[in-house]
């Protein structure tokens, strides 16, 4: 599946950034930066604060994991910053300090965005790379946009024919006017219910709902992450997963068989922040899912197709319900899903005998082989 290898290509790898899940993006840092191939690749760490503050970051994997006690963020430097110049030439990295000639770093080949929620999965930073002409792995501006916010993925999922769950949208200006309306609609929804930001990941400031009087207040903790909220009915089902890969060249999707999700541990209602993080023991990866052949295949179908529909690249984590009646439910894709060695997407890929510092290799050589630009 991987190529001969290739010159050595410079790397920036960029994360932290300005959304709730810095600390999520911090970690998959670690990751990528312990496993990365050093023979092949030049590393420019580049970090950006809560802030928004682009600096160049220790090249320290340790001192961006999640450890007991200790979650790491991207301080910020009162006197440098990093910029990229716009145009498609030069790709050079600007470090500017006060009261000194900026520096022109290296030519920069490829951008590996490890950014997770909004101002950075979300198409923002893509949009970014595409005015600066530099090739960056991971989706573009509308497959990040749209797979970022869970409305709008459903709206492209459902009209593509791909089988998606109830659910209400909820914009500010609705619930400032007319917040009975948006209340009596959730409600036709039954119970419970999840409420949720409508951009936003890794399980942030959602809250399962078991009826009328905990509404409220479930959309206040919303708020607190998107103004936009989106209410899914709940789905009686199993949590199965399927990891994609882009195909190289004409090549279609590359999936994995499912896995599924079982959340063990007694503390948690549901697959939330805490257990995604912060309790491994309470957590397992069941990989194949135990399902039938047939219902295997037909959840790698509708990943590719998800995928596809989007127009994604790079790579992406689809997740699915399984009900009891045997349907399969898109629930969400997640275009940059979790990325530590730990995490669900290249665990996937491990068991499928593509190795960590490999499945990284190949998604900078897709990014490497795409134009930037209309494509």
């Amino acid at each position: 599946m991987m190529n001969e290898p290739s010159p050595r290509v410079r790397v920036a790898v960029v994360f932290g950034g300005r959304s709730d899940e810095h600390a999520i993006s911090c970690a998959t840092a670690a990751g990528v930066l312990a496993a990365i191939d050093r023979e092949r690749f030049d590393v420019v760490p580049i970090g950006i604060t809560r802030a928004g503050q682009w600096v160049i970051a220790a090249d320290d994997p340790q001192q961006w994991a999640i450890t007991e006690g200790v979650v790491p963020e991207v301080g910020a430097q009162a006197t440098a910053g990093v910029s990229i110049p716009l145009g498609d030439e030069p790709r050079d990295l600007v470090v500017s300090s006060a009261g000194e000639v900026p520096v022109a770093l290296n030519a920069v080949d490829v951008v590996l965005p490890l950014l997770h929620g909004p101002f950075g999965e979300d198409g923002t930073v893509q949009g970014l790379f595409e005015l600066a002409g530099l090739p960056y792995v991971g989706s573009g501006v509308f497959a990040s946009a749209a797979g970022m916010d869970k409305h709008y993925m459903k709206v492209v999922l459902a009209a593509a024919g791909l089988p998606v769950g109830p659910y209400e949208v909820i914009t500010p200006r609705q619930w400032r006017v007319a917040r009975s309306d948006a209340l009596e609609r959730v409600a036709g929804l039954g119970w419970p219910v999840f409420v949720k930001p409508t951009r936003a990941g890794s399980s942030i400031g959602i809250t399962r709902v078991d009826g009328p009087e905990g509404l409220e207040a479930a959309i206040a903790e919303a708020q607190r992450h998107d103004p936009k909220v989106i209410v899914e009915a709940a789905i009686d089902g199993r949590e199965l997963e399927c990891a994609v890969l882009e195909g190289r060249g004409d090549a279609p999707p590359r999936t994995t068989q499912p896995g599924e999700i079982v959340v063990t541990g007694t503390s948690h209602g549901f697959y939330d922040y805490q257990a995604k993080y912060f309790d491994a023991d309470g957590v397992t990866l069941a990989w194949p899912a135990d399902v039938p052949a047939a219902v295997g295949e037909q959840v790698r179908e509708l990943a590719a197709a998800t995928f596809e529909a989007l127009g994604c690249e790079g790579l992406g984590r689809v997740d699915f319900f399984y009900t009891p009646a045997g349907e399969l439910i898109v629930n969400e894709i997640n275009t940059m899903p979790g990325f530590t060695p730990f995490s669900m997407y290249p665990m996937m890929w491990q068991r499928s005998g593509v190795e960590y510092p490999d499945l990284i290799t190949e998604l900078i050589e897709l990014a490497l082989e795409r134009p930037t630009g209309l494509r």
